[in-house]
């Protein structure tokens, strides 16, 4: 592994977000019924860059006074926006999605800025797949049967109403368009509420919205923080929906919210996934992958394979091969084009890698490579040290919790009905990955693997493939046809014998993306 010492700051990081945001005055605001409004309370939050322990800006907060004018301002613009035709909306998705791709470089120094990704992660992932999720939003507009007809019966899919939205810090654009950009083709209007610790995205999301010409009401943007605005939202009895990306800490606390007025809730949460290596797995291609996938955005992703099983007669090749993959990281300055991870992305997350790295060897767990502190030559920033463990087994800490940082853990398996006991054996279930030449068998493993998704042999990420968690992981759908159908109510009409009513379904989809 090899670290790339601090520069100082390059103007452009910072001077290009911040001063733009200053200058409109979105620092001091929140974005309520198509205006920029001046927050009612006083309370303001600091953007910490991991890089440097260094607050960049301040931003205002909203209290459970300005989820109330937010909500309200949805409300009222539900009963127009819901009825809005199909091909209106995919219109404006359109050109949300457009807005996104040509600000992409001011998102992406956004994102690096308010935690800690490496720049060209950026431009690379961070922004190009938040933008996917607006086009497949509007792409999925066009042709979706709004009604249908069964034996008589007219089948109405509606939107369910006013959506709360809560988003995470760690894939901060990423999680608002999975949820933004299907609640808005569905009819709903949403109040979101971006972290605290990473909002410059969200702001700057908002003035997309607002410059794609969205109406007054049918999208809010509160900032806060989850004991405030995010309890308000979800207790709020003119709130329908509450779709919240984060914890399981945090997925249990709102669902306590939320069940006095019993509204839906989705939950996207906490994971612990497995990659089960096959006897029969190219280790060479395998093992390397799966170390670059459980450090993905420095191992601060839900579906994170951070547990990697393996045949135990191959242990020692799979440690040598991991050992190598990590050794080719570069952890440093976000800002250096050498740099493939950058800090964690804030104190808190910093002293829990910490703290779960020491627990793994206090358990007996054998370090491979990293363990406690900084990288050589990196004295400040949330910078952490590539960590494997391995003589790792199911009941130590370190692979039963998430630790949400570049933290792998290998365990060794005698049988492949051992090593599918090993992928289950957590209370968590959002994603997994299988690896192995022969396809019929890892189809065979993936199917009896309890989780949400399941990849084998590192297919590519696709936009349409249904995310979402069983067991403590969560429940509801986002992405894809499913994503859409989660804020969607079924209505059922009997007696309505005819097909006269009319579809909201788009009827063009060519010509509803050529005008956008």
């Amino acid at each position: 592994m090899t670290t790339q010492l601090p520069a100082p700051l390059a103007p452009v990081h910072v001077g290009l977000i911040v001063e733009r945001l200053k200058a409109e005055g979105r620092l001091d605001r929140l974005f309520i019924d198509g205006e920029w409004v001046l927050p009612a309370g006083q309370s303001r939050a600091s953007v910490i860059d991991p890089s440097t322990e260094e607050p960049v800006v301040d931003i205002a907060l909203g209290n459970a006074q300005d989820v109330d004018v937010a909500v309200a301002a949805a409300r009222g613009a539900f009963a127009t926006w819901s009825v809005s035709s199909a091909e209106s909306r995919a219109l404006l998705l359109g050109r949300i999605h457009t807005l996104i791709l040509e600000r992409a470089e001011l998102f992406a120094q956004a994102i690096s800025l308010e935690m800690g990704a490496a720049l060209g992660f950026a431009r690379s992932t961070q922004v190009p797949v938040a933008a996917e999720h607006i086009r497949v939003a509007r792409d999925n507009l066009a042709g979706y049967p709004f009604l249908t007809h069964r034996e008589g019966v007219a089948i109405l899919r509606e939107a369910i109403g006013v959506c709360g939205l809560i988003t995470p810090w760690n894939w901060p654009l990423y999680q608002i368009t999975a949820k933004v950009g299907p609640a808005l083709a569905a009819g709903c209007t949403v109040v979101l509420k971006p972290s605290e610790l990473s909002p410059l995205s969200a702001l700057l999301f908002a003035e997309v919205v607002q410059d794609a010409g969205i109406p007054p009401g049918v999208f809010n943007l509160v900032s806060g923080n989850g004991p405030e605005v995010g309890a308000a939202l979800s207790a709020h009895p003119d709130v329908d929906m509450i779709s919240i990306t984060g914890s399981t800490r945090a997925g249990v606390l709102v669902a306590q919210a939320a069940a006095a007025t019993v509204k839906r809730v989705a939950q996207e949460l906490g994971g612990k996934s497995p990659n089960v290596i096959l006897p029969d797995a190219d280790l060479a291609r395998a093992v390397p992958a799966g170390v670059a996938a459980a450090f993905r955005n420095v191992g601060q992703s839900c579906s994170a394979p951070t547990r990697m099983i393996v045949p135990r007669e191959r242990l020692q090749e799979v440690e040598r091969i991991a050992l190598e993959a990590a050794l080719n990281f570069a952890v440093g300055d976000p800002r250096s084009p050498q740099t493939t991870h950058g800090p964690v992305a804030n104190r808190a997350q910093f002293n829990r890698v910490q703290e779960m790295i020491a627990a793994g060897i206090a358990e007996g767990a054998r370090l491979i490579c990293g363990g406690p502190g900084r990288p050589e030559g990196l004295e400040r920033g949330f910078y952490c040290r590539p960590t494997i463990f391995s003589s790792v087994h199911s009941q130590m800490q370190v692979a039963q919790e998430e630790i949400f940082g570049p933290v792998l853990v290998i365990i060794a398996y005698d049988n492949v009905d051992e090593a599918v006991e090993i992928a289950n054996d957590t209370v968590y279930g959002l994603g997994a990955h299988v690896q192995g030449q022969d396809l019929a068998v890892a189809r065979a493993v993936a199917a009896r693997i309890r989780s949400g998704q399941v990849h084998i042999n590192y297919p590519a990420w696709s936009p349409h493939a249904p995310f979402g968690g069983y067991k403590r992981s969560g429940n509801g759908r986002e992405y894809g046809i499913e994503g859409l159908e989660e804020y969607l109510e079924t209505k059922a009409i009997l007696g309505f014998q005819d097909a006269s009513m009319p579809s909201t379904t788009v009827k063009s989809s060519r010509n509803a993306q050529e005008q956008s």
